[in-house]
């Protein structure tokens, strides 16, 4: 019964020892993926001024780091297949670069620059080197005060033109006939007066005009039939 026992322990023992060895074969380095690392170097058109730290991330932030003081940055361990790299910038627009990783050349990347999504791409070698194409603008300058800026208020050309013709109005009304002057008067009355102008299209519809507006007046009287006349009167001098 010890025999049996002892060789029942071998044979457990035995086992977990191959299950152990095959889960560290597994394990191995040589069964893992092939890996690579994709680094570059960001940039300033002016090379006297400073690049604040940088969020670059690879498909939308599955791989995330961030630049050095000198512009530097690495991703480790980066699987094969296609990637495409952002630069998470505030301050400053630089080009999106879209890298493929084949597994048979992992120390050589393919990459292909993008300066704005859209727009015709360019290859670039490995490692990265890119520059900034242009800084953003959050705020509008304030402009100066401009005499020529007082012209575009609609209230001032109201004004101007207003007192343009309050000017010339009496030097055109100089050369004008009397009979002119004079119609010219009472139309700007009319207009002074809202309620003449309205008394004035009234009489006009209805056929009746005043005495005093100076205009040719007719009176219609009892037709000679019934006896009595016609009287016609002309423009009061």
């Amino acid at each position: 019964r010890s025999i049996h026992t002892t060789t029942m322990t071998k044979l457990v023992l035995l086992t977990a020892l191959s299950l152990i060895l095959g889960c560290i074969s597994a394990a191995s380095p040589s069964s893992l993926p092939p890996t690579a690392s994709i680094q570059g170097r960001l940039r300033l058109p002016d090379p006297s001024a400073s690049l604040n730290s940088t969020r670059i991330t690879l498909n939308d932030g599955s791989f995330t780091t961030y630049t050095q003081p000198n512009g530097d940055f690495i991703f480790h361990r980066v699987p094969p297949g296609v990637h495409l790299l952002d630069v998470q910038s505030r301050e400053h627009h630089f080009s999106q670069v879209k890298i493929q990783l084949l597994e048979e050349a992992m120390d050589s990347p393919k990459c292909i620059e993008y300066v704005y999504p859209g727009a015709p791409k360019q290859a670039m070698p490995h490692p990265l080197e890119l520059t900034a194409h242009a800084s953003y603008q959050y705020y509008e300058k304030r402009q100066g005060f401009s005499i020529f800026s007082i012209f575009k208020n609609p209230m001032i050309l109201m004004m101007l033109f207003t007192g343009g013709m309050l000017f010339l109005m009496p030097k055109m009304m100089e050369d004008m006939d009397p009979e002119q002057k004079e119609m010219m008067q009472k139309q700007m009355e009319f207009q002074q007066d809202p309620s003449k102008m309205l008394t004035s299209m009234f009489k006009g519809l209805t056929g009746a005009e005043d005495d005093d507006d100076g205009y040719v007046l007719m009176e219609r009287k009892p037709s000679a039939k019934a006896g009595g006349k016609t009287v016609r009167r002309g423009k009061r001098d």
